[in-house]
């Protein structure tokens, strides 16, 4: 079983037993050596996941004379990036109207920044195409199933506001049961959501693939190097300090393990399964044949793919959130007992199939939802993050902005919303235990009771508003 382990710090011969993406991705996962002395850079990037390869990335196909270090705390896709659902998708995680009502913002501004969303999916799959990276990436859309009649009244609504929005057939349209099936099976579908704006993509060959490609364009990644704190033009790990211009901070759900920030991201596990693979028969039973990603219009966040090999990857929130922002403190089986009986009602096909990996990993959450990327240029600290789960394509787009923010360029990229977008720091502890093991309850509260009443839930519109939409 492909499970997390109980430490942040992980001997590298466990690294493939993290996940199914990690024994899945063709690396022997041999560190590469971390810092050995105190050395200079131009930029200094803390984080070998997505948001940190993508800045080295762009940075460096922009200027390769810059010098950019990149310091891991364990492997370059340890994180997130290397166990996340494998969903590239045009979501960000606040929603327009919240996004239109922030400082400087306005209606424009928020739709521009889902312009910008849309672009990056196909941004994503034009690098790994450009650089031959086999991330097993197809862009199949994705379809939110509507399985109750609060549900389907719930979709109905989405697709108005989005057309108040302006958004047409091309970006959102409303299934019949008779379509749905013709692009999923799930058990007891009403109708569903599509739109084209997602692909699937392997986490793990992705972020791998990524980190071969900055090292080939010549930045230095140092990996089992812990940065311990993040100084005004400088990075100080237990192997020595690296001065440069820009430090930028790409820890996401890893962020409160660093000393002065253990407030600005809380870290909320997502856990993930997966089957053995299916056969020919099974498919035809399930859908998905164009490898689209699947999900319920449910309030507990739930999502799935078919992968190249022929699984059912499916995963979901609910795992408690660890008292004093933990993370990697093991999981509740009960959360992977939920996701293989919730599949299994999806899919009845299911019920003797054999699940062969169960694992999770921590998303980072920002107080108000917003994710946000920014510079300050008084102290040369950048940053990216809070992505709330919807960082697979968020994160290449704060790539490409760092790149033009860090080089000095005002670009329609740098004026979007969410640039220099200053969230709360969280509640000190146990408020925020309490607040947010609430909320996650409430949401489970929340679809039980539309289960049961079949109208929308009382619970869900209190919740909302602390959700980003």
């Amino acid at each position: 079983m492909g499970r997390p382990l109980s430490s942040p710090a992980a001997p590298s011969s466990c690294w493939q037993s993290l996940s199914f993406w990690h024994a899945t991705a063709g690396e022997d996962w041999t560190p590469r050596p971390p810092l050995a002395h105190d050395t200079d850079a131009d930029v200094a990037i803390v984080g070998a996941g997505y948001t940190g390869l993508w800045t080295a990335y762009y940075l460096l196909r922009e200027d390769p004379s810059l010098r950019v270090v990149v310091l891991e705390a364990e492997a370059a896709g340890y994180g997130a990036s290397g166990r996340n659902g494998g969903w590239c998708s045009a979501l960000f995680p606040m929603g327009t109207d919240r996004l239109a009502a922030l400082p400087g913002s306005d209606r424009e501004a928020a739709i521009a920044l889902h312009r910008a969303m849309r672009a990056t999916v196909d941004e994503v799959l034009a690098v790994v195409a450009t650089e031959g990276i086999d991330a097993d990436a197809v862009k199949g859309g994705t379809v939110s199933v509507a399985r109750t009649p609060a549900q389907l009244q719930r979709a109905r609504e989405e697709l108005e506001h989005a057309r108040s929005w302006g958004r047409g057939e091309d970006e959102l349209r409303l299934l019949d049961p008779v379509e749905t099936a013709e692009v999923v099976r799930l058990s007891d579908a009403l109708g569903s959501l599509y739109t084209p704006d997602c692909a699937t993509i392997h986490p793990a060959k992705l972020v791998r693939g990524l980190a071969r490609t900055v090292e080939r364009l010549g930045a230095r990644i140092h990996e089992r190097t812990r940065a311990l704190r993040l100084d005004p033009g400088a990075v100080v790990t237990d192997h020595g300090t690296v001065r440069a211009d820009v430090v930028v901070r790409a820890t996401e759900g890893y962020t409160p393990l660093l000393a002065g920030h253990h407030r600005a991201l809380v870290p909320v596990h997502s856990l993930v399964v997966a089957t053995e693979p299916l056969t020919d028969e099974q498919w035809d039973r399930v859908g998905l044949h164009g490898r689209p990603t699947f999900t319920e219009q449910r309030h507990l966040v739930v999502y799935g793919q078919r992968t190249r090999d022929g699984r059912l990857v499916f995963g979901g929130r609910g795992a408690p959130y660890h008292f004093g922002s933990r993370v990697g403190e093991g999981h509740d089986e009960k959360v992977w007992t939920a996701l293989r009986a919730t599949l299994r009602e999806y899919f009845p096909v299911l019920e003797d199939v054999a699940f062969t990996h169960a694992w999770g990993g921590a998303l980072g959450v920002p107080r108000d939802w917003c994710a946000s990327v920014g510079l300050d240029r008084r102290t040369g600290f950048a940053w990216a993050g809070g992505y709330v789960g919807d960082g697979v394509s968020t994160t290449n787009l704060a790539g490409r902005t760092l790149r033009d923010l860090v080089l000095g360029r005002d670009t329609e990229l740098t004026r979007l919303p969410w640039v220099d977008h200053r969230s709360p720091t969280w509640e000190p502890e146990p408020l925020r235990w309490l607040g947010i093991n609430a909320g996650l309850r409430a949401a489970t509260v929340a679809d039980r009771e539309e289960a049961l009443t079949r109208r929308p839930s009382k619970v869900a519109a209190l919740l909302a508003p602390l959700t980003g939409h």
